[in-house]
């Protein structure tokens, strides 16, 4: 794995290079100087047409859109001041953290477990069905407490082709739509959010069962006429279609030995690494 991030880090830019070798030597509790988590720290979730790293601090750090091969969104785990991050966390520090994915699954959760409670982040992002002219494709996060109240803070910040590209924040009913040259991105949110520089930030507290989400799709190019707003009924229904894909798909597969566990994850994460119109391996 340490030589996997060298081999990366080399065909990067001198700056990013920096970066990443940086992000070698430095221990995981140490992201609040570093800005950077060792890339074992991270899961990955996706819709067999791009994919996402999401670091154990709540924060998405890679995400190409929307395809695998398109410029980046976020590129945070290159360049932690320019490369552009989606993060949800919670506020207190004294806080520890687990990764772990809703079983037979590439649905994502990351746990944050305090003395004044639990709270969790539920990544996924919803498969493209064709025949079902879905209107909805990126990525859904939701946030939940299953024990005690915890706040939370939440920072969106796109950097669009690797922070090439400027764009523009416009706030519109249920959220803000980002305009890129070539890239048009609704977040949608049911908290009130705040500008920040060309991105926005939000703080809320959830007691014992609530939740909230907050959602990133892809827009056509006009402004101000498509709506971000995603409905909770349509959200719990995606989430329950994402399981169900991940499941069916993996009730194909015929090992039964002593391995199980192991083979189904790789073979989930093989699967989640295909680009689905044609079928190839990244």
């Amino acid at each position: 794995m340490k030589n996997a991030r060298i081999q990366r880090a080399t065909a990067a830019t001198p700056a990013a290079r920096t970066s990443l070798l940086t992000a070698l030597r430095v221990p995981t509790e140490a992201r609040e100087e570093s800005s950077y988590q060792p890339i074992e720290d991270h899961g990955v979730i996706g819709n067999l047409r791009t994919a996402a790293l999401i670091a154990k601090d709540g924060s998405v750090d890679w995400f190409c859109f929307p395809r695998f091969d398109s410029p980046s969104v976020f590129a945070s785990i290159l360049d932690a001041k320019k490369g552009g991050y989606f993060r949800i966390c919670p506020t207190s520090a004294e806080v520890s953290r687990k990764q772990l994915y809703w079983p037979d699954t590439n649905v994502l959760i990351t746990r944050f477990l305090s003395a004044d409670g639990v709270g969790e982040i539920i990544d996924y992002m919803p498969l493209i069905d064709p025949a079902a002219n879905s209107s909805f494709e990126g990525l859904i996060r939701i946030v939940k407490v299953v024990r005690g109240v915890m706040r939370f803070r939440m920072e969106c910040h796109p950097a669009f082709n690797y922070a090439r590209d400027n764009h523009t924040t416009e706030t519109v009913s249920g959220g803000v739509q980002f305009h890129s040259r070539h890239l048009h991105l609704g977040l949608a949110s049911q908290v009130a959010l705040r500008r920040v520089r060309k991105g926005v930030a939000a703080e809320f507290t959830l007691k014992e069962g609530e939740s909230t989400s907050f959602s990133l799709r892809g827009l056509k190019a006009k402004r101000g006429e498509q709506p971000v707003a995603l409905q909770a009924e349509e959200c719990d229904r995606l989430f329950h279609q994402t399981i169900d894909f991940w499941r069916n798909w993996l009730s194909k597969c015929t090992y039964r030995g002593r391995w199980r566990e192991m083979v189904n994850r790789s073979a989930l994460v093989l699967k989640l690494l295909t680009y689905d119109p044609t079928g190839a391996n990244l």
